[in-house]
């Protein structure tokens, strides 16, 4: 039974959380080889290699036949947030969107930090915009660089029919929304500075 779903839960520090929690690292195949999985772990009894202390089987492999895998993420973002309060104080407000037209402040975001001139070209005015970059930047989607808001609206949000990799809208809009609780960090930092 094929899962049809991803879970991913942002965390801090990762590390902290899963000292709490009986896991098993996911697996990946990479050139042939068994290696560690940079995020995923299993929650359940899946079978392990003792001695590398990760799942036996690959990732993929394992969510065909039914294995729940988690990827459990380093946010650093979530370090400077205060409280919940504090998040959702950052979430309501309005980003200046005009910050990401300048590579020191793109350079310093969540996974755009290397496309400031990609940014600056297409200059998202919305959450949504930035979903839809966010979402370019990936291999699944990457022929859709240099076309316009119409015909990446168009596409983007479409699964590749090769299987490459690309965002779902739902984890480009959380990214999104966490690149704007960023840049609302940057002003707050720089007002109270």
């Amino acid at each position: 039974m094929k899962i049809d779903f991803d879970v991913d839960i942002d965390m801090p520090n990762r590390d902290e959380l899963l000292k709490f929690i009986k896991h098993t690292p996911a697996s990946i195949v990479k050139d042939g080889k068994f290696t560690k999985h940079n995020t995923g772990v299993y929650l359940q009894n899946i079978p392990f290699k003792p001695i590398e202390n990760f799942s036996d089987i690959d990732h993929k492999t394992a969510e065909e036949d039914g294995w729940f895998k988690l990827d459990v993420l380093n946010n650093s973002v979530y370090m400077d947030i205060k409280s919940e309060a504090h998040l959702n104080q950052l979430l309501s407000k309005e980003p200046m969107w005009e910050l990401l037209l300048h590579n020191d402040i793109v350079e310093q975001l969540f996974h755009i930090n290397n496309y400031a001139k990609l940014v600056a070209e297409y200059k998202p005015e919305s959450v949504e915009q930035l979903a839809m970059i966010l979402a370019i930047i990936r291999p699944g989607k990457k022929h859709l660089v240099g076309k316009s808001w119409e015909q990446i609206e168009a596409d983007v949000w479409l699964r590749p029919t090769d299987d490459t990799y690309f965002f779902k809208k739902s984890h480009a809009i959380a990214y999104a929304l966490t690149i704007a609780v960023q840049l609302n960090l940057i002003v707050e930092t720089a007002k109270s500075s």
